[in-house]
C-alpha cells in the first residue's frame, strides 16, 4: 500500500455552475494522475438507464421511486473514492449534494464519514442564477430537452431555483469559489494554493462526518 493516500477534492454546486470545467483544469494542470469520479460519469456510464438520474436527482422529490436507492449509490461512489485515495491516487469529484428529497436522507454526512482519515478538500462552487441560466441556454443548443432552460413564459424555472436554494446547505466548506468571477484555471489555482496551505482546523468533511448517523456499512 502507498505510504501516503491520494488527495481528494470534492466540488459541490448546482448544474452548470462550472464544476466539470474546474475538474478538467485540475486534471490538465496538477501533477500526478487525478481521477475524475464525478456525477456525470457515474450517472451516464455506471448507472443503468432505468435508474437514472440516480445521484443526479434534482431537489424537490421528483422521483420518490428512486429515493431508496440513492443513498446506496452515493455510498458506493464514496467508497470508490476512498479506495482510490488509499491506493495513492488523487481524486477530483464534481457533485451536487442536497437533502431536498421527499424526506431528509442525510447523505452528505454519511459520505463524509466514509472518507474519514483521508485528505479531503470540500469546495463550494457558486455562480449567480443569471449565469446559470445563460450557460444552460448555451448548453441546450443541438441537445433540445437535455436541460431545463428559461423561456419567455418561465424566465427562471422552479427546478433551477431549487438547485440554487438547496445545493449549498448546510454550507460547510473548506474553500468557496465564484465561477462568474474566475475562469476554470484560476479556480484550479486557488484550489492548488489551498491544498498547499492545508486547512486551519477541522476540515469541512470532518465536521460533517461528526453529524452522521450510522445505519448500515
Amino acid at each position: 500500500m502507498p505510504a501516503k493516500p491520494g488527495q481528494i477534492v470534492i466540488l459541490n454546486g448546482a448544474p452548470r455552475s462550472g464544476k466539470s470545467s474546474i475538474a478538467a483544469a485540475i486534471q490538465a494542470t496538477f501533477e500526478g494522475p487525478w481521477m475524475n469520479l464525478g456525477v456525470d460519469a457515474y450517472v451516464n456510464a455506471v448507472t443503468p438507464e432505468r435508474y437514472r438520474p440516480g445521484i443526479g436527482l434534482r431537489p424537490g422529490g421528483e422521483r420518490p421511486d428512486l429515493e431508496a436507492l440513492v443513498p446506496r449509490l452515493y455510498a458506493a461512489l464514496y467508497e470508490s473514492i476512498a479506495a482510490h485515495s488509499r491506493l495513492g491516487l488523487d481524486v477530483v469529484v464534481d457533485v451536487g449534494h442536497h437533502d431536498s428529497y421527499t424526506r431528509p436522507l442525510q447523505i452528505l454526512p454519511d459520505c463524509a464519514r466514509r472518507l474519514a482519515g483521508l485528505p479531503v478538500l470540500f469546495v463550494g462552487v457558486h455562480s449567480p442564477i443569471e449565469t446559470i441560466l445563460e450557460r444552460r441556454n448555451r448548453s441546450q443548443a443541438g441537445r433540445e430537452g437535455l436541460y431545463v432552460i428559461a423561456s419567455p413564459d418561465d424566465p427562471v424555472p422552479e427546478p433551477i431555483l431549487r438547485w440554487q436554494r438547496e445545493v449549498h446547505r448546510p454550507g460547510l466548506y473548506d474553500l468557496e469559489i465564484d465561477t462568474s468571477r474566475l475562469d476554470p484555471m484560476a479556480c484550479a489555482t486557488l484550489i492548488r494554493e489551498r491544498l498547499t496551505e492545508g486547512p486551519p482546523g477541522p476540515t469541512a468533511f470532518e465536521r460533517l462526518a461528526a453529524t452522521a448517523t450510522v445505519t448500515e456499512s
